[in-house]
């Protein structure tokens, strides 16, 4: 695989990394969670589009619903894949609604061909944001730092700290 590359320094920086700097894990977690945004977006336009010319009130509110929510969950998607932090707490949340939806699917709904991989999906998510390439990246750890040093420093604790240093 041919990796393209900038220099920065002495060291070549992979593209990828330049584009965002969230490891592998997150960006593979923001493209799952914008999948169901992205069904959500599709399901409200052909909602609107099978509706014909009948559009009453009700319709309406449900199209706005789904593509409120959709459109939402996308920007979810799309944060974890460019490496923003604030991402990670509603893709979390998306992952528990996937696993919830795949779960009745397949349990008292009695349609596990959807189920079982909606709910696959949403584990796959949890899984790869607790991941430890993951949490470090959240917390923002140094080189030999631990999970507790680094939340100390940027925890509620380290924020104290600075303000108190800085007052002085």
């Amino acid at each position: 695989m041919r990796k393209v590359s900038s220099w920065e320094g002495d060291a070549p920086v992979p593209f990828t990394d330049k584009f965002s700097p969230a490891p592998r894990e997150v960006r593979i977690a923001g493209v799952i969670t914008a999948l169901p945004g992205l069904a959500m977006v599709v399901l409200a336009v052909l909602l609107l589009v099978k509706s014909g010319e009948s559009v009453g009130n009700n319709l309406l509110a449900e199209v706005g619903y789904y593509a409120v929510l959709g459109a939402g969950t996308v920007a979810c998607g799309v944060g974890l894949l460019l490496g923003r932090t604030w991402a990670r707490s509603p893709s979390v949340v998306v992952a528990l609604i996937m696993i919830g939806v795949g779960w009745y699917l397949a349990g008292p709904s009695g349609q596990p061909a959807p189920g079982v991989p909606v709910g696959l999906l949403g584990v796959a998510v949890l899984v790869l944001l607790f991941r430890r390439p993951s949490r470090a990246w959240v917390l923002g750890l140094r080189e030999g730092e631990t999970e507790e040093e680094a939340a100390e420093r940027d925890g509620a604790a380290g924020r104290a700290a600075r303000r108190d240093r800085d007052d002085d």
